[in-house]
């Protein structure tokens, strides 16, 4: 197995309305390979820059309580969030040596453009502590076949016992072993299976799109149109958390993703698109990804999404602040999690492009510019304890896990949703508190063995 990292980064603005004060992430987390990266010009210092958000776009809907799964949200402005930190790092061994652009967009409405400060790149964390003590977890009711999923960096014994509940939507993975694969699929036929090959960065501001989908898939069919993977494989992604600067980059984004789409599609293989960092891209540049929605429509694709937010998964939602138990309705939206029912509502459903979407990335990550919590808390491990103090349970992995299934509650409601995979099984040395496995598992397991699918 490659040696695999992991990037984010977060970038706050603040809008001059009713004291609004708006957390943005530029992108989320992936599993990422150091291998081939290939810096950028004076514009890009590094291959997977994650950035760029735009100002005071599509104010989240308030929740109605209603039971269409699909309703339009009243636009009200989300309640100021106290903000109390932000997160800090230093570049380690000057494998993050980097110089983050500012990535300005205009809004869609006349509100003040933010400043956008670049989180500082992650670092390797040190092994976090796990309890002591393991209380016994009160078990979860049955209920309706969850969309969670799990992504897992390498082939890891325990994902065989998720998959076995039958709870397990979709599967995530850069491990490409056809063996790995033909297992998952025999333990859970139902479960959804993506893949991902490492490769540097699209540099958007000099591309020919045309051609560069052409050298993609070139590359992607050295494994993809493996008869033994297309047996196992469900969907392919492209590259991870794409970051366009402006329409033109995006428009040049759109043609690339439906050009390598309408070529897989000829050899019978599913493309899964976009797979954009959290908060990304900015709601107005939606509407110059059109051409690459309406070819992942004709040819049966998935759109792909990363959702995160920290201290709590419902940070910047329309449930934040309702406490351990926050409940979920079809209305509720977000800036971070949450945010793809605003993409759905506000710019695919009336383009008459409402595909199917998988969250290729999901979870608690603290880098969330101006959060509350600790300053330096990366992983869920590492909030157990503001939890504690906060109110949302004084048992971490059960508290993470009551998070989860919130979210899977949400996307259990929307029926263009495929799953989302938990960031991470299995992962990378250095992100070790993200790590839902142990004790997390054991809770998952329970949770999922009562919300099997058919």
């Amino acid at each position: 197995m490659q040696n695999q990292t992991k990037d984010s980064l977060f970038v706050q603005g603040e809008a001059d309305q009713a004291g609004i004060n708006e957390n943005r992430t530029g992108a989320s987390q992936d599993d990422k390979n150091q291998t081939n990266e290939v810096g950028r010009s004076s514009k890009w210092s590094r291959r997977r820059f994650l950035g760029g958000v735009a100002a005071g776009v599509g104010l989240l809907a308030v929740g109605c309580g209603s039971d269409d799964p699909t309703p339009t949200p009243t636009k009200t402005p989300l309640p100021a969030t106290a903000q109390t930190a932000s997160p800090v790092g230093t570049p380690a061994d000057g494998i993050y040596n980097q110089h983050l652009p500012f990535v300005r967009s205009q809004a869609l409405s006349p509100v003040a453009q933010p400043t956008l400060t670049p989180t500082p790149p992650k670092v390797a964390e040190a092994t976090p502590v796990p309890p002591t003590e393991t209380p016994v977890a009160t078990p979860f009711p049955p209920g309706p076949p969850s969309k969670l999923g799990i992504f897992v960096s390498r082939n890891d014994p325990q994902l065989f016992e998720l998959l076995a509940t039958g709870g397990v939507a979709v599967v995530k993975t850069l491990e490409l072993d056809v063996n790995f694969a033909k297992q998952i699929k025999e333990t859970s036929p139902r479960t959804k299976l993506i893949g991902r090959i490492d490769l540097p960065q699209l540099h958007l501001d000099s591309i020919d799109p045309l051609t560069a989908a052409r050298s993609f898939v070139d590359a992607l069919l050295v494994f993809a149109d493996d008869g033994r993977r297309r047996e196992t494989y469900d969907g392919w992604e492209a590259y991870n958390e794409p970051v366009a600067g402006n329409g033109d980059e995006m428009a040049k984004l759109a043609d690339f993703e439906a050009e390598r789409i309408r070529l897989l599609a000829e050899r019978g293989i599913r493309s899964v698109i976009g797979n954009f960092g959290t908060g990304q891209p900015p709601l107005e540049m939606w509407e110059r990804f059109l051409p690459a929605l309406q070819a992942t429509k004709e040819y049966d694709g998935w759109l792909g999404l990363h959702e995160y937010s920290a201290p709590t998964i419902y940070h910047l939602s329309t449930r934040d602040g309702a406490g351990r138990y926050p409940g979920v309705t079809a209305g509720d939206t977000g800036w971070l999690t949450l945010r793809y029912r605003q993409v759905y509502n506000q710019i695919l459903r009336p383009a008459g492009l409402e595909i199917p979407l998988v969250m290729t990335e999901m979870g608690v990550d603290g880098l969330v510019a101006e959060r509350p919590g600790p300053l330096d808390a990366r992983g869920w491990i590492d909030f157990q304890q503001y939890w504690a103090d906060n109110g949302y349970g004084l048992w971490g992995p059960g508290a993470y896990v009551e998070q989860l299934v919130w979210y899977d509650q949400a996307m259990q409601q929307d029926a263009y949703v495929l799953g989302g995979t938990i960031y991470a099984l299995a992962a990378s040395p250095g992100w070790q508190s993200y790590e839902i496995g142990g004790v997390v598992t054991q809770v998952l397991k329970q949770y999922l063995s009562v919300h099997a699918g058919a």
